[in-house]
């Protein structure tokens, strides 16, 4: 028969439909909001002691909490009524006091069962949670100089001991280096003995030369430029992330966006002025010798190790005063293995400056330790009183001093050297962070900043539903006047298509922005423009002379192309948004390119195997309503 479907294809719709209805579900359960406590290092251990003194804290502050869960990092206590969730933070810091983050966070209500099969609710974007939004510029030209300022100093040291003599060599603002020599032979010496040295230099010789000088140029090629922005953006990206960890976030976001800026989306905090002062907060690192047993009191300082494990084992490290270099010479830092003994390792290299100074240092020092002290700015947060006896925020600077490595010099180091007796290769790993990450790599400035208050989210997301609702609601009148029992398959249809879109995108873990509920709305404009094909298409069959049974048939069949070739350029144009497009038109494509993927199954499959299950199986229709 024309217009029936195996049962095959029934129950696989069925099933499609049922996955869809379970996966959605759990969009359902609002969250509750939540106090989420971690220690301020890795190594701080987070117990049910923790957890019993915050719910004390807020029992006695008259704070309604519940579903307190300790894990073995982190404690968690939800809070019943959302509006004190920042008054709550407040006094978990105060019960808590210092070595732990207090964060903001909300905590899942999906029912046990629907999380064991991978069901999560849709993550909401900034715009619906509420938080902070800053776009950040990185002054990739200042990395470009540095670069080239170091450049300049590792050429005069090759070419001093290659015995080539020169005139001067300058990095010039125009970042190109400069070098002059008195006659043509030195000038070329130089140039073959630093091309290999300097690949991504190009060197051109310049004619055009006061009497009796002679000189090259050494300019970044394009590829040079490319990587050394690169690496400035993507060590304050770890730089970054490392800081907004303080500002109390369970889930910041901070991400590149083209070739120089930074995008930094931190959900909950309300406060734009006390986020700036964090994210540029600066840090730095100090090489020193280990103090000997003869070493005197005056000359050596004790200082806590960072890793609170071996601060419990080996006790304060004691380091001399006086500096080897300081962390602004440490050009780039990597974790890697030893070759010889398969153990985990970090290599540092020093700008020239640098590697002089290690150099003249640890050559006369084998066999004493060095030590990497780590130094950081940073901002605390206390609970005071203000003069009408209210518990405020207080943020005070402070500088924190630790050791982060203090290991034996085995032989004279340079420019480039490795730290070895690491415990792991996270350690190396987190090592190398923390030296790359001990001050930003180029400057940076704020080129946007917005707040978005916590009820504006929730109205945002009030006015996306209503939209939603009105959307759906005009559609579904429209389709039952228009088509009657056919704008009824089309109803139904779109109801499986709006289930099935906000299935996979809760199945993607995609995230939600208002851009994104105006993709779903146009995507239920779309929906049924699907089905008004079709309808028409069997209007016109009726019309002219067709029997009902063939008329749905070639309705279907005939409409397929048209629906096809339309929804594929829209998918097309979506898939270029997606590619090329940043935040709230990167969220309006993806609900756009899932809108139309589930448009396709929905309006023609699912409309279709309705019309069948109703018409199909009539031998003798002579009638349909449409």
């Amino acid at each position: 028969m024309l217009n029936r479907y195996p049962l095959w294809k029934y129950l696989l719709l069925l099933f499609f439909t049922v996955v869809g209805v379970v996966y959605s579900i759990p969009n359902l359960y609002a969250p509750d909001a939540a106090i989420q406590v971690s220690g301020d290092s890795s190594a701080k251990v987070i117990d049910a002691p923790v957890l019993t003194k915050m719910e004390a804290a807020l029992k006695e502050a008259n704070i309604e909490a519940f579903g307190g869960e300790v894990t073995a990092k982190t404690a968690m206590v939800r809070i019943k009524d959302v509006e004190q969730q920042m008054a709550a933070r407040k006094i978990v810091q105060q019960a808590l006091g210092d070595g732990y983050v207090v964060a903001l966070n909300t905590a899942s209500t999906t029912p046990g069962w629907l999380q064991a099969m991978g069901a999560e609710p849709l993550k909401l974007g900034l715009d619906l949670a509420g938080g902070v939004h800053f776009l950040l510029e990185v002054d990739t030209a200042s990395a470009v100089a540095k670069r080239q300022e170091i450049n300049a100093d590792d050429m005069k040291e090759k070419m001093r001991k290659a015995k080539v003599r020169y005139t001067s060599v300058i990095a010039q603002k125009d970042n190109q280096i400069v070098a002059r020599f008195r006659n043509a032979e030195a000038r070329d010496a130089a140039i073959s003995l630093l091309r290999s040295d300097f690949p991504t230099l190009l060197f051109t010789t310049s004619d055009k030369q006061t009497e009796g000088e002679f000189a090259f140029n050494a300019d970044f090629s394009e590829a040079g430029v490319r990587e050394i922005e690169d690496y400035a953006v993507s060590q304050n990206l770890i730089t970054l992330r490392n800081r907004v960890n303080e500002l109390g976030v369970s889930e910041p976001m901070v991400q590149r966006q083209g070739r120089n800026r930074i995008i930094v989306q931190l959900a909950g905090i309300q406060d734009p002025a006390e986020a700036k002062r964090v994210i540029g907060k600066t840090a730095n690192l100090e090489f020193r010798l280990g103090a000997s047993p003869d070493t005197l009191v005056s000359n050596k300082e004790s200082f806590p190790y960072k890793d609170e494990l071996t601060q419990m084992q080996r006790g304060n490290a004691e380091l001399e005063k006086q500096l080897i270099v300081t962390g602004d010479r440490v050009a780039n830092a990597t974790s890697s293995f030893d070759p010889e003994t398969n153990q985990p390792q970090v290599n540092i290299t020093l700008d020239s400056l640098g590697g002089t100074h290690m150099h003249r240092v640890t050559r006369n020092n084998v066999g004493r330790q060095m030590g990497i002290l780590f130094i950081e700015y940073k901002t605390r947060t206390q609970i005071v009183k203000n003069a009408a006896g209210e518990n405020v925020e207080k943020m005070t600077q402070y500088v924190e001093r630790k050791v982060i490595s203090l290991a034996t010099i085995q032989s004279a180091l340079g420019v480039q050297f490795r730290i070895t007796g690491l415990d792991s290769p996270a350690e190396a790993s987190e090592l190398a962070l923390l030296l790359r990450a001990g001050a930003l790599a180029a400057p940076m400035h704020f080129v946007e900043e917005r707040t978005i208050g916590p009820s504006l989210g929730a109205e945002n997301i009030a006015n996306g539903v209503d939209a939603t609702l009105w959307g759906f609601g005009l559609v579904v009148l429209f389709m039952l006047v228009a088509y009657r029992m056919f704008g009824v398959f089309a109803n139904i249809a779109l109801a499986v298509n709006l289930l099935l879109m906000i299935t996979m995108l809760s199945m993607f873990g995609a995230t939600l922005t208002l851009p994104g509920i105006a993709g779903i709305v146009l995507t239920i404009g779309m929906a049924v423009d699907a089905n008004v094909l079709i309808h028409s298409r069997i209007r016109e069959e009726l019309k002219n002379g067709a029997s009902p049974q063939q008329a749905i048939y070639s309705g279907y069949e005939r409409a397929f192309v048209t629906i096809l070739d339309a929804n594929l350029t829209t998918l097309i144009v979506g898939i270029i948004l997606f590619a090329i497009g940043t935040g709230p038109i990167k969220g309006f494509a993806v609900t756009l390119i899932v809108g139309i993927i589930t448009t396709m199954y929905a309006s023609v499959s699912c409309s279709r195997a309705l019309a069948n299950l109703v018409y199909g199986r009539r031998k003798n229709l002579q009638k349909i309503s449409i």
